[in-house]
């Protein structure tokens, strides 16, 4: 199993070289030693000894501190033995970091206290000083020596879903606020995603400079919306985010919900990996991208609850499937449900590692 210890590895700068780390091979669309898993949220609330190491502790803050977000950063490689580690963040803690009025509530999510509505409100809203998440950095730097040969994959919201939150206040299931803004007020639309792309870019770079091995561009939101109006106000800030992530050297993952309809154009934003959700089978989501681009995906978290030979028999569906990209990394469609049984993860890694590539 991966895990503590470094074994084999060579570190650049902040960066470990990871020659023979199948993550990192299958996001590059080479052909890596076996199929690499990994789970988005699999270090959170469906493990006991995360649910214990958090307790009496706000999210935001244990987001921002160091040897905590490092633990359990570490929980599911230990637990699992998965590919690849995602840092524990969330996607507003760049803003907090700000100095935006954010704070998580439990059973909502992320509450801002003044949304952002008006072209005076996008002009007060604070830039992100790579100061600012020096924790988050202190995280990395703790986990790049802890983690031996396993990658860690860096963590942001993308432009839009970041300004979706702020615009709405809270979460949204219509997004009627948000869309309102796009439409009735472009200017200010484009203006306070150009500064939210400043926000996540400075947050990535402080992690790509800290040590992390790739990243993550969540685009939680973006299902929402047309592919017209996906090209037209969002996808070039996502771009400018990705595009200033090129010389980086480190492979890029964009992933949405609900974006089958969007997965070309998310390809076109700059990612070397587009995430897929459950809602299209892979082979043909690799008739989207454009060649040469892995895909990320892509079983359905609620699968898990329907017993081992279900499960067994969808990992060995998505693994034929993924045969169609240049390469594939095994994940979820979504986030680990709370609810979910760590034993069946486990088994979906076990099963993965198993089963032969072609």
């Amino acid at each position: 199993m991966s895990g503590a210890g470094v074994v084999n590895t060579e570190v650049h700068g902040s960066r470990r070289s990871l020659p023979d780390a199948p993550f990192l091979a299958a996001a590059r669309g080479e052909r890596p030693a076996h199929r690499p898993v990994w789970f988005m949220r699999q270090a959170g609330r469906s493990l006991p000894e995360y649910r214990e190491v958090r307790q009496g502790t706000g999210m935001l803050e244990a987001c921002l501190t160091p040897d905590l977000a490092c633990e359990i950063t570490l929980q599911p490689v230990r637990r699992y033995g998965v590919d690849a580690a995602i840092l524990f963040s969330d996607i507003v803690v760049p803003l907090r970091a700000a100095g935006v009025d954010v704070d998580i509530v439990a059973g909502t999510g992320p509450v801002v206290a003044q949304p952002v509505r008006t072209a005076a409100d996008v002009a007060a809203l604070p830039a992100l000083d790579a100061e600012g998440v020096a924790p988050v950095a202190e995280a990395v730097r703790l986990l790049v020596r802890e983690l031996g040969e396993t990658p860690l994959i860096g963590f942001a919201g993308a432009p839009f879903t970041l300004a979706s939150y702020l615009v709405e206040g809270g979460p949204s299931r219509n997004h009627e606020r948000t869309k309102a803004l796009m439409h009735a007020e472009p200017d200010t639309w484009h203006a306070l995603c150009s500064a939210l792309a400043d926000t996540t870019l400075t947050f990535l770079r402080a992690q790509v400079a800290a040590g992390v091995d790739a990243v993550q561009l969540f685009d939680s939101w973006a299902g929402a919306l047309s592919e017209r109006d996906y090209r037209e106000l969002v996808l070039p800030h996502s771009a400018r985010v990705l595009g200033g992530l090129a010389d980086a050297g480190v492979p890029r993952i964009h992933f949405g919900v609900g974006t089958g309809e969007l997965l070309g154009a998310m390809g076109e934003a700059g990612a070397d990996v587009v995430g897929v959700d459950w809602r299209i089978p892979l082979d043909v989501a690799a008739g989207r991208v454009a060649p040469g681009t892995a895909l990320q995906g892509n079983l359905d978290p609620a699968l898990l609850f329907a017993g081992e030979d279900v499960v067994a028999r969808e990992v060995r569906r998505i693994l034929a499937e993924g045969e169609a990209a240049a390469g594939h990394v095994f994940n979820l469609g979504h986030g680990v449900l709370p609810e979910t049984d760590p034993d069946a993860l486990a088994r979906v890694v076990d099963l993965v590692h198993a089963t032969d590539l072609p």
